[in-house]
Order: structure tokens, then C-alpha cells, then sequence
């Protein structure tokens, strides 16, 4: 292998182990949905960045990992192990590619869910060269056999291989070569102290700029020889919730929409007319986020309201609005989530051009009074 190759059976893993991750259908049939289906991995293929030089925005966290690995390579030792850790969409898997590249070092890529022994890590440890990078995604989900054996494979490059069973079992010691883990995960919050604390650089992809995906998009169009004009370019990076695998993805349906409907040049009433068609607001809003705050504000008077109601009222399942509509909504401010259920807050009204009712005259405002008892029931 040479550096910064992907095997293609560990690959092969990742992807159906990638699968277990997505939250239901719903979530992967948005097209603003941050997770990846089988066509997004293949077009980021060619998109990708493959240098720390070709990537494209989280600054702070280029110039550290840049630092950690001229360190290490001056040195002629392998890096400390670096935990990524975001939102998905952000790119932790590009991350992970351009660090083996930056090493010149082969990469075996698996994910969490797909070790779900203690044999599963040991016959990808005890197989590696030296110096090479392990990318394990989704590392929170390791099964907790496998993640003992990786706290001492982390620090001392061994893993104890159990031979037999019951009280004539006999752990042997095997010495693996040094490696460069690479975790990444969407909840941080999940991952057990001591392994958190074995990871020598620990870094948060943020979501990006506008700025930043226009610049993403402008080079994604010059990959896949889009013509893309600065206006729908920009157009295109605002409504794209600040995640890059979104705005590639816009990018490849406005794209469609111009080349059937236009003369294949992307400009902003191009991509206006697209997105408008795919049902894709000015701020990112999908169809299943405008049903939650119509459904918040016009039939619950802006709430607080329980979960399991709202869900109802949209026609979704409550772990739908919860996992893959609530946190952009949340993140955009427009709606709260508070111990009473979900209230819709000023600028939720203001995006629905409905005009929000005066301070206290809620119908949750009094005691136990208009939805308040659906929160405590269904909250």
C-alpha cells in the first residue's frame, strides 16, 4: 500500500457499519440531511481535499494538527492520537484521509459498530505496519471488550490475545507496530474518560461560515466542471446549514436543475428556482423543519409542548423531530427546548411571517393551562 491508501475491506466495513448510524430513512431522504448515503461517498471521493493546504476553513484546528504532525515527523516518530470530534457533515473523514497523507502512511479506516468484539480490533491492530493511521468512526459506539483492549493497545502498541476458555484461559502478550489512532465521534459526551484521555490532540470541527462554504462550493463546481458564478455559488454556501456535505450536495441538485431547466450555468436565480423546488428556504429550512414551527406556532400558539405531541402533529415519529429536526432549529434559535416541552421563540414567528403573540398571552402561559398538560403527559 502506498501512503494515504484505504483498504478496501476495512472501507467496505465502514460503509455498511456507517449504515447502523444513520437515523432512519427519513433523515438520509432530506436533502439537507448532514449524513451520508452511497452517493455522497462516492461523489466526496473526488471531492475531498487530500493536503492540510487544500482544506478549506476550521483554521484554528489546520494550524494545531499541521504543528502535531511537523512535530512528529521531525522527530521520526509516529504522532500522539488525535480525537475529532463535530457534527456530522463537518469533515472528520477528510481529516483522518489527510493526516495518512501528510504521514505518507497507509490508512485502515473501520467504525465503531463494527467491532463489536475484542478479536474484531485485535486482528486490525496486530496487522498493521508501523507508523500507520487507524481511523475508527463513530468511536463512541466500540463495544466495551474492544474498547479495554484499546486502552492498552493506544498506549503501549500491545493487545492481550485470550487463548482458551473458562480458568484455563491464558492471556499472551503481542507487541503490534506503533500506529497513529485516529477517533472520531458526534457525541464526545458518550466516550469513557480513559480513553478520551489517551488521545494526545483533541479537536472540534465547528460548523462553517457562509464564506467558507462558498469557497467549498466554488471548488466542488470546478471538480465536477459545473459553471457556478459567484452569486449562486454564495447562494448555494447560505442555505447550507454550515455543513460542506450539504453544499456539495445542493450544489449537485442545482446543477441538475440547470442543465434540464436552463443553460447550465448556475447563477443565483438559478439556484433560487432549485432550491425553491426542493423545498429549500433562505435559511436551509426543509419542508419537515417549517412543519414543526407551523405546527408549534399555529396550532399550539408557540407552545411549550410536549414531544410526542408535536410529532403527532406533524405526522412524524417523536425520535424524527427530536434527532433530525430539533437541533438545527435549536441551533438557528427558533425554537427552545425547555422542561414544559418546546417553545417557539420570537424570530420562529418572524420566519413564518406570522407576527407572535404578546408576552404571557400564550396558551401555556397560565398554570397548567393550554398545552402544558400535553408536556408533562408527553413530554
Amino acid at each position: 500500500m502506498t501512503g494515504g491508501e484505504v483498504t478496501s475491506s476495512d472501507a467496505a466495513r465502514d460503509d455498511t457499519a456507517r449504515g447502523d448510524t444513520a437515523r432512519g430513512d427519513t433523515e438520509l431522504d432530506r436533502l439537507v440531511s448532514p449524513l451520508a448515503d452511497a452517493d455522497d461517498r462516492i461523489i466526496e471521493g473526488a471531492l475531498r481535499p487530500k493536503r492540510l493546504s487544500e482544506f478549506i476553513g476550521q483554521d484554528r484546528v489546520r494550524e494545531q494538527l499541521s504543528l502535531v504532525l511537523a512535530g512528529a515527523l521531525g522527530r521520526g516518530r509516529v504522532p500522539d492520537h488525535v480525537l475529532l470530534s463535530g457534527p456530522p457533515g463537518l469533515g472528520k473523514t477528510t481529516v483522518a484521509m489527510i493526516i495518512a497523507a501528510e504521514l505518507g502512511k497507509p490508512l485502515r479506516i473501520t467504525s465503531g459498530p463494527a467491532i463489536e468484539r475484542a478479536g474484531d480490533l485485535a486482528a486490525v491492530l496486530s496487522t498493521l505496519s508501523e507508523g500507520e493511521v487507524v481511523f475508527i468512526d463513530e468511536i463512541h459506539r466500540v463495544a466495551r471488550p474492544a474498547e479495554e483492549m484499546l486502552y492498552l493497545a493506544m498506549e503501549d502498541f500491545r493487545v492481550d490475545v485470550v487463548v482458551g476458555k473458562g480458568p484455563g484461559a491464558t492471556a499472551i502478550p503481542l507487541d503490534i507496530a506503533p500506529f497513529t489512532l485516529v477517533g472520531a465521534t458526534t457525541r464526545a459526551g458518550l466516550l469513557p474518560a480513559p480513553l478520551r484521555d489517551r488521545f494526545g490532540f483533541t479537536a472540534y470541527l465547528d460548523f462553517y461560515e457562509p464564506a467558507e462554504l462558498g469557497v467549498i462550493v466554488r471548488r466542488s463546481a470546478g471538480l465536477l466542471g459545473v459553471e457556478l458564478r459567484d452569486d449562486g455559488a454564495d447562494e448555494i454556501a447560505g442555505r447550507s446549514r454550515g455543513t460542506p456535505r450539504i453544499a456539495n450536495r445542493l450544489l449537485r441538485r442545482v446543477r441538475d436543475f440547470a442543465e434540464v431547466r436552463g443553460d447550465g450555468v448556475i447563477t443565483r436565480a438559478a439556484a433560487r428556482a432549485a432550491l425553491e423546488l426542493y423545498e429549500v428556504d433562505d435559511s436551509g429550512l426543509d419542508r419537515l423543519d417549517r412543519a414543526v414551527l407551523t405546527a408549534l406556532t399555529r396550532r399550539f400558539g408557540g407552545g411549550p409542548v410536549g414531544l410526542s405531541t408535536l410529532a403527532v402533529a406533524v405526522g412524524e415519529e417523536a425520535e424524527t423531530v427530536e434527532v433530525v429536526a430539533e437541533p438545527f432549529l435549536v441551533r438557528c434559535g427558533l425554537i427552545v427546548r425547555t422542561p414544559r416541552g418546546r417553545v417557539a421563540t420570537p424570530a420562529a414567528w418572524e420566519h413564518l411571517g406570522l407576527a407572535a403573540p404578546a408576552p404571557g398571552s400564550g396558551p401555556g402561559s397560565g398554570p397548567g393551562g393550554g398545552t402544558d398538560g400535553a408536556a408533562t403527559l408527553f413530554g
